[in-house]
């Protein structure tokens, strides 16, 4: 998985700003009645290439969400961002969600819809152009875009990989 090698250490440096992706409420029918519970997606990033989900379950909202919260922050990585924008296309699948995410120009915006929109605001990505095919399920949309922004390789990497120099990567 391309995620690993693009983890971040959890800091207290880090100004992480969290946003809510969707709540789910979950009756359980029992003897006495129904008991209601609730998991919350999150999303968290400091805005400028770091960004983390997490799953938070409780019998009550708020600590569904705060749950959520702390296992987003055990779980951030870092995407590269050039010009606020991605470096190149990407498309993902994870289970039945397939996502598609191209560069813009500056002043595009953020055309991304629902889940796709958490994860890019909170990565700190100003201008794409983003699509989501397939199940619009929150829980695989946001692992799909996560783990589409982590496979993506500015140009200093590419170069690094293969050993040569910058100028090389873009003129051949």
């Amino acid at each position: 998985m391309a995620g690993n090698t693009k983890r971040v250490r959890t800091t207290n440096d880090l100004e992480l700003k969290d946003r809510l992706v969707a709540i789910n409420r979950v009756t359980k029918v029992t003897k006495g009645g129904r008991t209601f519970s609730f998991s919350a997606i999150v999303v968290v990033g400091n805005e400028n290439g770091i960004v983390g989900w997490g799953l938070g379950k409780a019998n009550e909202v708020t600590t569904a969400i705060a749950k959520g919260v702390e296992a987003a922050k055990k779980n951030l990585v870092k995407v590269p961002i050039v010009n606020g924008t991605i470096p190149h296309e990407q498309a993902f699948q994870y289970g039945g969600a397939r996502v598609f995410m191209k560069p813009a120009s500056h002043g595009t915006g953020l055309v991304a819809g629902g889940a796709m929109r958490a994860v890019l605001e909170s990565a700190g990505v100003i201008d794409v152009l983003a699509k989501s095919k397939g199940s619009s399920n929150p829980h695989n949309l946001v692992k799909a875009t996560i783990e589409a922004l982590c496979e993506m390789r500015d140009a200093h990497t590419v170069a690094q990989h293969r050993g040569v120099a910058l100028d090389k990567v873009f003129n051949g």
